[in-house]
């Protein structure tokens, strides 16, 4: 049986991450309503930030090998929002090269979401 300690953090840094994805969301919304001027820029770095603090904070120890693999493919997809988040301030990027980090990040993640209860329950099998 778990401990509580390690089931609080893992339940608090699953909210920093689900923060940090919202935070994301919230900042790609922004310019493709026109509204926010520049300030969507400093949103999504926030966003990216606090993500990968969730990430990288996150319990590594899983029942699988795969499992551990998934976690891991979610700190490098919060990496990949990072990066993303360097070319919105990066005045030689084309506009829209930041989307495109956006874009693989969010692929990454949704990979990761998903496959990860397909390798829980392969465990439990």
């Amino acid at each position: 049986m778990q401990d509580t300690q390690t089931t609080r953090r893992r339940v608090w840094t699953e909210w920093v991450a689900n923060l940090g994805l919202l935070t994301l969301l919230v900042a790609l919304a922004l310019p493709l309503l026109h509204a926010g001027g520049e300030i969507w820029k400093w949103i999504y770095a926030g966003g990216s930030l606090v993500l990968l603090a969730g990430r990288l904070l996150q319990d590594k120890k899983m029942p699988t090998l795969r499992a551990t693999r998934l976690k891991r493919l979610e700190v490098w997809a919060a990496i990949v929002f990072c990066v993303g988040a360097g070319f919105t301030f990066y005045n030689g990027a084309r506009p829209t090269e930041w989307l495109a980090f956006f874009l693989a990040g969010g692929v990454i993640q949704a990979y990761a979401s998903i496959m990860m209860p397909l390798a829980l329950k392969k465990k439990d099998r």
